[in-house]
């Protein structure tokens, strides 16, 4: 296995842990303003990403500068192409945090009302772009001959892509709900396992429409040799379960059959096109594989031995900040920090 393929797996592994870390952060964002009956209800919500929503946010920035570093052509195409809707991305995770750290420093329903519509905005924006983006990289897009896309923004948003955004709302909602109905108590848990199977419903209606179409409109599931198929049945068994789980009270189980149901559609989407990292709609010559938009053979040898030794050191920091960060929230707030 040359170097080149060790990245794309590495890069691969960098979304599977942001997908599925900023998933749930997505999904808690997203249910807050209706999950909540009051302001203590909306703190105990935020106080279960509190101490985790910046570092989840970390894998999207080392996923993006392990990109930059071993396929800095793709990383050059794709933010110039999505330049628009990153930057609107970009906006939406500022006011997030801005509000995770602002909303409670007074006491006052307006100013806290105000804040907590930015977290939901905030957290349904990015949701709904990454799907769009995934789903306009698993169909391609215009690239030419030099790596240039040609098209604005408008032939982004196409209803493939938009519906790949609502698979991403949902499956993220979803999985929030689930990682909520494990931090809380009482009526508050219960009210997330409700909302939970109900997105848990609209996503798999969504997915299978989403699946179905992408039989007809990419090559990601049928094409010769490696492809995402066995890594979409499974991700469709995981959402099954997810679901007969979360309807049975099994709240762990339901929570790691929705994280398997994430991980295994991002794996989907990678081995789907690989070799390709991008996929030119004008011409499958004009593509770009590991091996065309790859840096140097001593730049990816420079990247593997500093990912050796930082990635499980980043891994190790993490699972210890939700070891430590276990326990239940409760509507308390006397306990309650954010």
């Amino acid at each position: 296995m040359d170097l080149n393929t060790i990245w794309f797996i590495l890069v691969t592994v960098l979304f599977i842990g942001f997908f599925f870390l900023e998933g749930f952060d997505y999904g808690v964002g997203i249910l807050m303003p209706f999950l909540s009956k009051d302001d203590n209800e909306r703190r105990a919500v935020i106080n279960t990403i509190g101490p985790h929503w910046d570092g989840n946010e970390v894998w999207m920035i080392t996923a993006g500068g392990a990109m930059f570093a071993s396929f800095p052509h793709v990383y050059a195409t794709l933010f110039s192409g999505f330049y628009l809707a990153l930057v609107l991305m970009l906006v939406a995770l500022i006011l997030r945090g801005v509000a995770f750290e602002y909303r409670s420093l007074r006491d006052d329903p307006v100013w806290r009302n105000r804040w907590d519509w930015a977290i939901f905005g905030g957290s349904l924006v990015p949701a709904l772009l990454w799907g769009v983006t995934v789903g306009n990289l698993m169909r391609g897009f215009a690239i030419d001959a030099d790596m240039n896309y040609w098209g604005g923004l408008i032939p982004l948003l196409n209803p493939y892509s938009l519906l790949a955004g609502l698979v991403f709302v949902t499956l993220f909602t979803t999985h929030g709900a689930n990682f909520l109905a494990l931090k809380l108590e009482g009526d508050l848990a219960e009210r997330a396992k409700k909302f939970g199977f109900q997105a848990w419903i609209a996503a798999t209606v969504l997915t299978v429409l989403f699946v179905i179409w992408s039989f007809f409109e990419t090559d990601i599931l049928t094409k010769s040799g490696i492809n995402g198929l066995i890594p979409a049945l499974l991700a469709a068994v995981a959402l099954l379960l997810a679901g007969f789980y979360a309807k049975s009270g099994k709240d762990m189980l339901a929570f790691i059959m929705g994280s398997l149901t994430v991980v295994f559609a991002t794996i989907m989407v990678f081995m789907g096109l690989f070799p390709r990292i991008l996929i030119s709609s004008m011409d499958a010559a004009y593509s770009l594989n590991i091996h065309n938009a790859a840096a140097s053979p001593y730049t990816l040898k420079i990247m593997t031995i500093v990912a050796v030794i930082f990635v499980p050191i980043v891994l190790i920091y993490q699972i210890w900040t939700y070891k430590v960060f276990s326990a239940r929230v409760k509507a308390d707030p006397e306990t309650l920090v954010y």
